[in-house]
């Protein structure tokens, strides 16, 4: 970062000049959303922006996906969210000339987002062509506490001269049209294409429903042409002055203006506050949103605009207590961590039985889509910290059940198959080998699901609701994979074909080392909670029993199936391959790719990419920590050392992961050069598509590299352990974890690991293998000796150039190049030309 614009500090970023080169990066990084509501870091002139955006969690449009050759069970139905009505305008002119920042003389700019207040505010002066010195102060709040409620505040003071001052409100339908200024900012549009992007629907997306202004209240209203959603968006406009002022208003289906004209006096502020609610439903007449905005306007204007800002000042002091991690003396990782975090409860505060979209509120990044990664990647910190978000977001996956067990019928199996992505259950995914083959979502899920009961102790969900995510992903391994029987005739090996793990560069694959591994926990899962139900819970047992037509002999056939799952390993490489053939591959160079046909799969056809080993992100690596406890300390470092070179890292997922493995293993300097990757990806924006929205999965792996990778959390089956890592520059590392309703603070140090609890019952754990107890009030300290083994360097591809495959040919690494001539053989050496000779025929 540049950190003489973007100074360090640790609860704020601070921005200290402005620039429209990277604007779509700042609009970002200085987003403010609740998990419902969104609003871009746009400036609240409405000139010059990447996106105009403003998102609600889940309101979204559909569309038909057009396949150019169509085959039965491809996803027929596309889901995309939409830009909601935008609140943000508010534009000030001095003497009729407006704030440009085009052109205008601007002598003080600094933008700045408190991560303690949970406030974007924006502080200039503004010189104008005649001399006016304007000082325009405003102020932005998306609330966590009022779900449905967003706060803007506009002050401005014209400091040497009286002079006119109007300031113009606007509600702008940016979804189906711009208003007059409207457009981008020179640089910030990428050409080409990008899968990464959202989709574009041509036809109008909100039809105009009611519409209106009363005083200072205005109401617009839509209903989505296709998805039959409906939002409503309610706003209220005060102002406060000494100085002269007139007001009017005019409002059409698409654009509401509330216009404030005062008389400025030298040195008297005009100051007007916008007060905004926004309500969505999936079909509820928007007469009734409209209602349901105005209830909650006049909650706010009874209870007075400050206690908007004392609440969310409150509610974040919560936040801060159950969830900071702090990094002794460093105060850039510092300030870059809370970031992190603060994106996290962005992204899931308030989703409220939703679910965590790839991007949060923050842009349309992905679509609006939500992923397997917030199960693996965003559901540990929110167990952790606040079950209760953790609790919200598997419901969205009960919830989604009734379409998984379509999609698992469609694709001829039992039980419930998880979409790839989606938002409203259904699979959106039309790159079927990239996205449904990804059959691992349901361990995914049922692992998230594992977790959460086992932190918390929340059996209530767990026999009322998740015990069906459990038993129905179960279900579609028992009949997704299949046995091979030995030459007795009995059942000996149980495989998976056909799919997809996590490495979206190697697809449709037989045995996925990572696929099979977290079935394998599926299964296991699944069997236990059943017996665990009918031993402890008989009532809601014989419940789920009749309502999912369990059959009693399933829990025996998914232990037998999960005994018998084929783990892939080679004995000669000493290395578990990522599935039945990748070993059979070449060897993608990426040492000597250059950086500008980077990322692959902008610059590959996928054919091209799926022919070598080579990995978009870790994917064995992701099963070796997810895991950790079915692997070997030397297995894990013989399988990092092979896939680490073969690891692009053109997924955010990859940095964190990699970071947590390579500080278990001993690459600790290695560990700390993913991290920064991991945390800098939209701060420093590493992988130039940060303008798109925030990485909200990346954010969540921060806080998981911090604890799992540096602070050695574990927490295999429900058995809390510790074995940390702590990098040889840090001091000190703190974090907090929720464990059963105990809070337990942990500090690391160099030399020791203190443990203080709060709250709940007495909590067991291990550090490096001895047992430690903590009561509720007590405190601990460990003695550590060492913080692991330290390995130098990092693995590199000429280490696996010198190995050999199972049938002993030679790994060689290459980088995929055209080519006019064609390779011949002659004795073992390929030679290249047409030359009969050179083929070694007697001519």
């Amino acid at each position: 970062m540049d950190r003489d614009r973007f100074p360090v500090d640790e609860w704020r970023l601070i921005e200290k000049r402005f620039s429209l080169a990277d604007v779509g990066v700042t609009e970002t990084l200085f987003t403010l959303g609740n998990g419902y509501l969104g609003l871009r870091g746009n400036h609240p002139e409405g000139g010059h922006a990447h996106e105009h955006g403003t998102f609600i969690n889940g309101f979204h449009e559909t569309f038909p996906i057009r396949h150019a050759e169509q085959a039965y069970g491809f996803a027929e139905v596309g889901q995309t969210i939409i830009n909601a009505p935008d609140a943000k305008v508010m534009r000030v002119y001095v003497d009729d000339e407006p704030l440009d920042f085009d052109t205008a003389d601007i002598r003080e700019y600094e933008r700045v987002l408190d991560m303690r207040r949970g406030v974007l505010t924006r502080h200039l002066r503004w010189v104008t062509p005649a001399g006016k010195d304007v000082q325009i102060d405003v102020d932005r709040l998306v609330s966590f506490d009022e779900k449905h409620l967003a706060v803007m505040r506009l002050t401005v003071t014209v400091l040497n001269s009286d002079a006119p001052v109007t300031i113009v409100c606007q509600l702008v339908n940016r979804q189906d049209g711009e208003d007059v200024y409207g457009g981008t900012a020179p640089g910030t549009q990428r050409a080409g294409f990008d899968p990464r992007k959202a989709e574009k629907i041509a036809e109008r997306v909100l039809a105009p429903q009611e519409y209106w202004q009363d005083g200072g209240r205005t109401a617009l209203s839509y209903r989505v042409t296709e998805s039959g959603m409906t939002i409503a968006v309610v706003a209220d406009h005060l102002i406060d002055t000494e100085n002269e002022y007139s007001a009017r208003t005019s409002v059409e289906p698409d654009i509401a203006k509330n216009v404030f004209r005062v008389q400025a006096k030298a040195g008297v502020p005009v100051t007007v506050t916008k007060l905004v609610s926004y309500h969505t439903s999936r079909g509820v007449p928007t007469r009734e949103l409209v209602d349901r905005g105005r209830r909650t306007l006049d909650r706010v204007a009874a209870e007075g605009v400050q206690s908007a800002y004392d609440r969310q000042a409150e509610w974040l002091d919560g936040f801060w207590r159950r969830s900071d991690v702090v990094i002794e003396g460093h105060a850039d990782l510092q300030q870059a961590t809370r970031w992190c975090l603060f994106q996290l409860a962005q992204a899931a505060a308030r989703a409220d039985g939703l679910g965590v979209p790839a991007k949060g509120v923050s842009g349309s990044g992905y679509s609006g889509h939500y992923f397997w990664d917030t199960e693996i990647y965003v559901l540990p910190f929110l167990t952790y910290t606040t079950p209760q978000w953790a609790r919200n977001a598997l419901r969205m996956r009960y919830l989604m059940l009734p379409a998984a067990r379509r999609r698992a019928a469609q694709l001829n199996e039992a039980g419930a198959l998880f979409p790839w992505r989606t938002i409203s259950g259904e699979e959106a995914s039309a790159y079927y080998a990239a996205g449904t083959a990804q059959y691992h979502i349901n361990a995914d899920v049922s692992f998230a699901l594992g977790k959460y009961v086992r932190a918390t102790g929340d059996d209530d969900f767990l026999y009322r609701e998740g015990v069906d995510i459990a038993v129905e992903t179960a279900r579609l391994w028992a009949t997704l994979g299949f046995w091979r029987y030995n030459e007795d005739g009995q059942p000996e090996v149980f495989h998976i074909h056909g799919v997809t793990g996590p490495d979206e560069y190697t697809t449709v694959v037989n045995d996925n080392l990572f696929t099979n591994v977290m079935a394998r926990f599926n299964l296991r899962f699944a069997a236990r909670v059943v017996r665990e139900m009918a031993e402890a819970a008989p009532e809601a047992y014989a419940l789920m029993a009749k309502r999912l037509d369990l059959d009693p002999a399933e829990p025996d056939a998914w232990d037998a199936a999960a005994e018998a799952m084929h783990i892939p390993y080679s004995e000669g490489l000493g290395i578990h391959p990522q599935d039945a053939v990748f070993l059979e591959r070449e060897v993608w160079d990426l040492e000597s790719t250059p950086p500008e046909q980077r990322p692959l799969l902008l610059h590959f056809h996928p054919l091209v990419i799926y022919r070598y080993q080579v990995l978009k992100q870790a994917d064995v690596v992701l099963a070796l920590y997810l895991q950790g406890n079915h692997f070997t300390d030397e297995e894990k470092l013989a399988d990092f050392e092979y896939y680490d070179p073969l690891t692009t890292g053109d997924s955010t997922l990859s940095a964190v992961v990699q970071a947590i493995l390579a500080a278990e293993v001993g690459y600790q300097d290695l560990a700390l050069q993913y991290f920064a990757q991991s945390i800098f990806v939209d701060l420093g924006d590493l992988h130039h598509n940060a303008a798109d929205g925030v990485h909200v999965a990346s954010a969540g792996g921060v806080w998981t590299a911090l604890v799992a990778g540096f602070g050695g959390m574990r927490d295999h089956y429900g058995e809390l352990s510790f074995d940390p890592r702590l990098p040889e520059a840090w001091p000190s590392l703190s974090y907090t974890l929720h464990w059963r309703g105990t809070e337990l603070k942990v500090r690391i140090t160099r030399d020791a690991m203190t443990v203080d609890a709060a709250g709940g019952g007495p909590v067991s754990f291990s550090v490096r293998g001895a047992s430690v107890t903590v009561e509720p009030g007590g405190s601990v300290t460990v003695p550590l000796d060492g913080q692991g083994p330290r390995l130098s360097g990092r693995p590199t591809l000429s280490d696996i150039g010198e190995s050999l495959r199972e049938d002993g040919t030679l790994l060689s690494a290459s980088v995929p190049t055209m080519t006019t001539s064609i390779p011949v053989i002659t004795g073992s050496q390929p030679v290249v030309g047409g030359d009969d000779s050179a083929l070694g025929i007697d001519t």
